[in-house]
């Protein structure tokens, strides 16, 4: 486990928030324990990616086969943590930016990428970061709901995208629900640190997906993300968890 005490990139962004990005900061010598805190991130990684690469395939009308489907792509990964999707995404082929607003994230992120032997370009802060930069996909898992400005933050998102380029965002719904399983129990219970979360800035769909048609996107798709205790983490209908969801830029 890293030090209690994190850094925080040196940014302009107003959208971070320094004492979430502490928090998440001071997981990252823990980040990549497959059964220490970011162990639930670990089991939530699988659903994602299969969510990711099912959603490249039928944007770019790819082969499902195909090794590296983001060959020719820039992609960035928002909110990047140590990397466990920003890797994947490179092994897809894609030219990765990955982003984090804790120094300490991406400098664990730097050296599991060395040790992987893969070229990923790591960059500390928040939008500032990639101010000028196009992406064909963004990825986001889990971060909105952690900003200061989540309108603002997906609009940036938004702006960095190519026409036609892809977003697909992850975050928890404001439910009964979710606060019951993520709050009361994984946080209370010690299955997740607490205070990784406030329930109050967890998103609604429909509230997403004002942000995103505000901002030039258009929504594609949406699935909730489950858990089954025979199971772990699955896709599915039922919304009232966690919830990932495809737009495009028009």
């Amino acid at each position: 486990m890293a030090n209690a005490t994190a850094t925080v990139a040196h940014t302009a962004d107003t959208s971070i928030v320094l004492d979430e990005a502490a928090h998440f900061g001071a997981m990252a010598g823990d980040w990549w324990n497959p059964k220490g805190s970011s162990a639930m991130l670990h089991r939530l990684n699988p659903v994602r990616l299969s969510y990711i690469r099912a959603a490249i395939d039928l944007h770019w009308d790819g082969d499902p086969t195909a090794r590296r489907p983001l060959a020719g792509k820039r992609a960035l990964d928002m909110g990047c943590g140590a990397g466990l999707l920003t890797e994947p995404l490179a092994r897809l082929g894609g030219e990765v930016v990955g982003v984090d607003a804790a120094v300490e994230n991406i400098e664990a992120a730097r050296d599991h990428a060395l040790s992987s032997r893969l070229v990923i370009d790591y960059r500390a802060g928040g939008l500032d970061v990639i101010a000028g930069a196009s992406f064909d996909l963004i990825t986001c898992m889990e971060v909105v709901e952690h900003v200061a400005d989540p309108a603002a933050f997906v609009a940036g998102l938004a702006n960095a995208l190519v026409p036609g380029g892809m977003l697909v965002m992850s975050t928890p719904n404001r439910t009964p629900m979710s606060k019951l399983a993520m709050i009361t129990v994984a946080e209370g219970l010690g299955q997740i640190p607490k205070g990784t979360h406030d329930w109050d800035k967890f998103l609604m769909p429909d509230e997403l997906e004002t942000m995103f048609a505000e901002a030039g996107l258009k929504t594609l798709d949406i699935k909730g993300i489950g858990y089954r205790p025979l199971s772990g983490f699955v896709l599915t209908d039922d919304l009232k968890l966690d919830y990932i969801v495809t737009a495009v830029r028009a």
